[in-house]
């Protein structure tokens, strides 16, 4: 076990029992009415804590390796287009009143996304191939929203509306173990498929013609990376909504704490990513609001973009 491995396993364990008992309500496990709490806990705040580790662990782990396949520092599982594709899909279902089938709606929008890049990108080939997987990412990306965009001004009615809005701010509240069977098993599968691509990341590091030749299957490294990175956003997508920044965050701050490689930056950034959406969590349950709590999507996207723009202030002033 690595030292940066053992550090967030530790940091973990002291975050988990803080996200259980914190709230604007704390938990007091050993008071006489210990009845209720207990009750608040198993069916509030463990599957909330729960969903966090797991939707912080995909996206931790898909965002290293992503960075890794496009060999980008501030590569984001976003720039694949799938994560604003399932957004799409759910908020069809919000529009058409099928918001009970919302995950699934949400799933088969990210196996269209992964189904178009793997039909656009696939059969690419050279050194540009990464480049053409990126852009028909964006392009996804961008079609998604200007879909999503057109739902909303269509949509039936306010309250429709309302939670369409309120769906895509992202958000772990009133999240039950139905939401925490739903997205793990996708990314944990997910995670399987980045961690196999991982020595294949590490060849790619060399460049492509060099991976090549040290028998890297380009087609099957590319399959993996979209089967892994699909099903984590996907699922992530289904259960909470749209939670940006995670897979940007936490492998650069990581990374200088590795020896460099994607293989062994991926299960780190599955820790840290975990450690930061239960710690996020966290802060936006303490945080008084008169309209209830901070969404966690907007509580990442404020911590992430002045994040973003220093990352690319200190990449401007290198290349200069």
């Amino acid at each position: 076990m690595t030292r940066p491995v053992a550090l967030l396993l530790a940091a973990l364990a002291l975050a988990i029992p803080l996200s259980l008992l914190a709230g604007q309500v704390w938990l007091n496990l050993f008071a006489p009415q210990a009845a209720n709490a207990f009750t608040i806990l198993a069916e509030l705040r463990a599957p909330r804590a729960a969903l966090a580790l797991v939707i912080g662990a995909g996206l931790g782990g898909a965002g290293a390796a992503m960075q890794g396949y496009l060999r980008n520092p501030l590569a984001d599982p976003g720039l694949f287009g799938v994560a604003p594709t399932a957004a799409f899909g759910a908020v069809l279902s919000l529009a058409l009143g099928l918001g009970a089938l919302l995950p699934l709606a949400s799933l088969i929008g990210a196996a269209v996304a992964m189904a178009a890049l793997a039909l656009i990108a696939g059969g690419a080939s050279g050194p540009n191939s990464t480049t053409l997987f990126a852009l028909a990412g964006l392009m996804l990306a961008s079609l998604s929203g200007a879909l999503t965009s057109l739902v909303i001004s269509l949509a039936p009615n306010p309250f429709a509306l309302s939670e369409i809005v309120t769906w895509l701010m992202g958000s772990l509240e009133s999240r039950s173990w139905h939401d925490v069977l739903l997205a793990a098993p996708p990314t944990a599968l997910g995670l399987i498929l980045l961690l196999r691509a991982a020595p294949a990341l590490d060849a790619l590091t060399l460049g492509e013609e060099t991976a090549r030749s040290l028998g890297v299957d380009p087609t099957r490294l590319l399959w993996l990376m979209v089967l892994g990175t699909g099903l984590v956003v996907g699922a992530g997508v289904a259960a909470a909504g749209i939670i940006g920044f995670v897979g940007l965050v936490v492998p650069h701050l990581l990374r200088p704490y590795t020896d460099q490689r994607p293989s062994s930056l991926i299960l780190p950034s599955a820790l840290g990513g975990a450690l930061l959406l239960l710690l996020a969590d966290c802060l936006c349950r303490l945080l008084p609001l008169a309209g209830g709590e901070l969404r966690i999507g907007i509580a990442l996207s404020l911590l992430g973009a002045p994040f973003f723009l220093r990352l690319l202030l200190r990449f401007r002033s290198e290349l200069a």
